[in-house]
């Protein structure tokens, strides 16, 4: 069995990641910030980062922040694992970050050309959203009595279990380069989504759509984030919802 780190490791899919490859009966290295003893801030590299992919086989890199540093945060574990003589890199990245003009979809896109370019073996898995962050964003919304979502504009959320499973498959595979895009099982409007959330938690809002403007959410209202043709997914997002009222 080999050694393989997965950065972010303590995160929504980097634990069940972790979870599944040591199930698999792989050693396992779990980098984050604050976990030791591969305590690590990506962004600042540095003896730790070397010490944690020294003996790597594998890395599968979950770790992402949306307050910047993402690229920077690549550069040094890429050079970290030139050094280590690293064989696979493993990217999860999102579902059109080549098609939305979104600030922290140009960053996902630019760590992929990176990890592409970076002279390891690679592989990039691009998936649509998970289940937790349309609930994360109503949740935020519902605090007022009026809940406002963009108009015209759906989304295909996916279990963040099925995505594991998936990058544990091919973390113990040959690099593949980009391999197809995993899609939640339904493409449904956001206001579907808001509603179905509200019923779940018992909450009473009027739900308004309000049109928006610019380049980021016309692609959006377009559609550049889904993939119909690659709709694997099997959990639903109310199957989401009735876990977390249980």
């Amino acid at each position: 069995m080999t050694t393989i780190l997965v950065t972010g490791g303590t995160g929504t899919l980097g634990r069940l990641v972790t979870e599944r490859l040591r199930a698999d009966g792989h050693e396992v290295r779990v980098l984050s910030r604050r976990t030791r003893p591969y305590a690590v801030d990506l962004r600042e590299g540095g003896a730790g980062l070397d010490a944690a992919v020294d003996g790597v086989d594998t890395v599968v890199h979950c770790a992402s922040t949306q307050t910047g540093g993402d690229e920077r945060a690549a550069a040094n574990l890429i050079a970290a694992a030139r050094r280590a003589g690293v064989n696979h890199l493993l990217y999860i990245s999102i579902v059109g970050v080549d098609r939305v003009p979104f600030p922290y979809y140009r960053t996902k896109l630019a760590v992929e050309k990176a990890v592409e370019e970076s002279g390891l073996g690679w592989t990039v898995l691009r998936t649509t959203q998970f289940h937790d962050l349309p609930v994360t964003l109503f949740r935020t919304l519902a605090r007022l009595p009026v809940l406002l979502l963009p108009a015209r504009v759906a989304d295909q959320p996916i279990e963040v279990a099925e995505v594991a499973d998936r990058l544990a498959e091919l973390a113990q595979g040959e690099p593949a380069g980009r391999v197809e895009d995993m899609g939640g099982p339904q493409i449904r409007t956001l206001e579907s989504l808001a509603r179905s959330y509200l019923k779940a938690t018992g909450r009473r809002r009027t739900v308004l759509q309000v049109p928006l403007f610019g380049k980021a959410y016309r692609a959006f209202r377009e559609g550049g984030h889904l993939t119909s043709e690659h709709a694997v997914g099997k959990g639903t997002f109310e199957e989401y919802l009735a876990r977390l009222q249980e």
